[in-house]
């Protein structure tokens, strides 16, 4: 059975905070970092005792440095450093050395030469009971291909050697993985995962700062472990991250996030691959929003509750015993909660008027909460009056919640009685998607709880130029595209997600985007309605009238009802933005003619057009 584990330099903090934040994620196994043992204040028996009492086995120590290939004196004196690790190895009661191939400019190269090194270590390493797992760097000085680490340990021939596999150091520079199923499973004494994001960098640099968890970044890692599978490997799956947002960040959530990426790994391989400790439930099947909960105060609500009428929902429903609204329109419901008490009025308190809460319809509730505690998301229960549908939730991004809401029970309007008012519109389908505003070192994070907890996956992320700064973009879309999240984030902290940040005092959702079916017609009966939309400048129009042969009525009707347009191929996309709602979200209205993406390249001249609405950063509110 395969142990989950990973290196402590993954991870920010002391030596201890990093083994509690792992054992409590849910590791079986670590790896201990050198530098985190030299800098820690207790010894390799005290460090031992920790993981004993944490349930953490040590499955290597490492690394071992500039050791194959030297030349005398240097040579004999890596065979007594040698021995010196393998004494403190013994006091941590871990049997594993990590020695990386030689990048000194002193060592000498020669398969023969470092297959003899390694004979006699593993001499030496066998007579203490311990073996040494040779990994080849990607930026090594003569061994950078796994391969070439594999034929040394082949010629070494000695039942202490054994190769270790990265795969980072595979993968990166382009190595081919199918040779790996040659390798016999039993000389594989460690397998390491680290994806990374394409990058044009140099691969040390690209390696040092910029790896991340499978499934965070764009390398084939399951490629990777399907060669692994082949080789019957049954040692540990073990991260090795460097990453300098990871290094900055929680070492809880970063440990937290590292097992997500683990079951979510071992979710793309089943069944080719045996199941880890632990065996994970699939992914539930998501079928769009349910509602979306606003908390506000109840100045708030009423001009909320203005703006969906505006907007053509009509109040459909008012709570059994609860300062709380329901609004709707063809397929989309919110839900206005002015209570002043309970987990909605504590959010409103901490961040002002906002989404509380996003419900999602799945096919299984039940299993979703099961997948989703697993996956160490942190659980939400409320007391519930007499009669009230107690439906279960997770925490999500900024604190607010996750519900879901299961198509085979009860039907959560069940908690609302009916309000009998009159049609308004029914122009708007469906939500098209969720826009979430955070930090742009949470970004990883989230993407990792999306992917991992619900049936979503990733589109290229994108950049978008803000007046102020460049915003990282990226989608999220479940099979049908019933559902879609868009997470944005970015480091410089004037652009408009930035200050939503600041202002929300949190990351959270900044704008809903609705679908229909005319976009014109729906626009003029929000317009007649007293619906306002963000002003987009004539200079945008006269570009889309050279940049596309579009019909001069249309065209006419885009610019007087400021809608941005794009086309992908044969598709069309229309978008039309509200103003902001205090200063904190507002609502898109979309529609798609067989169109997939989001407006990308309209973002630049959306966020140009709401910066010039948005009171300057340096001004206090009053």
């Amino acid at each position: 059975m395969n142990k989950r584990s990973i290196a402590t330099v993954s991870l920010s903090g002391a030596l201890d905070e990093k083994l509690r934040a792992i054992a409590s994620a849910g590791f079986e196994a670590v790896e201990i970092f050198e530098n985190d043992l030299l800098s820690f204040g207790l010894g390799p028996r005290d460090i031992a005792k920790l993981c004993k009492d944490l349930n953490l086995d040590i499955c290597a120590f490492q690394p071992f440095r500039d050791f194959e290939g030297m030349p005398e004196p240097q040579r004999a004196r890596n065979f007594a450093r040698a021995e010196r690790k393998f004494d403190l190895m013994q006091e941590l009661g871990t049997d594993l050395l990590l020695i990386c191939s030689n990048v000194s400019p002193n060592s000498l190269g020669g398969i023969d030469r470092a297959a003899d090194d390694f004979r006699e270590l593993g001499d030496r390493a066998g007579r203490r009971g311990l073996r040494v797992g040779y990994e080849a760097l990607a930026w090594g000085r003569h061994v950078n291909d796994y391969r070439d680490a594999w034929e040394i340990v082949r010629r070494a021939d000695h039942p202490a050697i054994g190769v270790i596999l990265d795969s980072f150091h595979a993968l990166a520079p382009g190595f081919p993985v199918r040779a790996m199923a040659s390798i016999p499973g039993d000389k594989i004494f460690l397998v390491q995962l680290a994806d990374a994001p394409k990058l044009e960098l140099d691969i040390l640099s690209w390696s040092r700062h910029f790896r991340s968890f499978p499934g965070q970044g764009d390398l084939p890692v399951v490629e990777f472990m399907q060669a692994i599978a082949a080789t019957g490997y049954s040692g540990p799956w073990s991260l090795e991250i460097f990453n300098d947002q990871f290094r900055a960040g929680s070492a809880a959530q970063t440990a937290v996030d590292g097992l997500r990426s683990l079951i979510l790994l071992q979710d793309q391989l089943a069944p080719d691959w045996p199941k880890l400790v632990g065996e994970p439930l699939a992914p539930p099947k998501s079928s769009g929003t349910g509602f979306i909960e606003f908390a506000v105060n109840e100045t708030k609500a009423g001009e909320l509750a203005q703006l969906f009428s505006q907007l053509g929902f009509r109040k459909t429903g008012k709570h059994r015993s609860k300062a709380v609204e329901r609004w709707s329109q063809g397929k989309v419901e919110l839900v206005i909660n002015s209570e002043t008490g309970g987990f909605a009025h504590s959010h409103y308190v901490t961040h002002g008027p906002g989404v509380c809460a996003i419900a999602l319809d799945v096919d299984n509730a039940g299993l979703a909460m099961q997948r989703a505690e697993t996956l160490k998301a942190r659980t939400f229960y409320q007391p519930v009056g007499p009669g009230e549908l107690e439906i279960p939730a997770i925490h999500g991004v900024g604190g607010s919640l996750l519900y879901f809401l299961d198509q085979a029970g009860k039907n959560w309007d069940t908690d609302f009685e009916p309000v009998a008012s009159d049609a308004n519109g029914d122009a708007l389908r469906a939500v098209d998607h969720i826009a979430q505003s955070m930090p742009y070192d949470e970004m990883l994070s989230w993407l990792l709880f999306y992917t991992g907890i619900l049936d979503l996956k990733r589109l290229p992320q994108m950049e978008i130029a803000d007046p102020r700064g460049l915003v990282q973009s990226q989608a999220l879309i479940n099979g049908d595209r019933s559902l879609r999240f868009v997470v944005n984030g970015s480091s410089a902290n004037r652009t408009l997600p930035a200050r939503f940040i600041s202002e929300f005092f949190g990351s959270g959702v900044q704008h809903v985007a609705f679908a229909c079916e005319d976009i014109f017609a729906t626009v003029a009966a929000m317009r007649a309605r007293g619906a306002g939309f963000l002003d987009i400048p004539d200079n945008y129009y006269d570009d889309m009238e050279a940049k596309y042969d579009l019909a001069p009525d249309v065209m006419a009707k885009l610019r007087a009802n400021h809608i941005l347009y794009d086309r992908e191929g044969d598709g069309e996309f229309f978008q039309v933005y509200t103003h902001i709602f205090d200063e904190r979200f507002f609502f898109e209205i979309v529609e798609r003619r067989s169109y997939q993406g989001f407006g990308a390249a309209n973002a630049g001249i959306r966020l140009a057009a709401q910066a010039r609405e948005v009171r300057p950063a340096s001004m206090p509110r009053v």
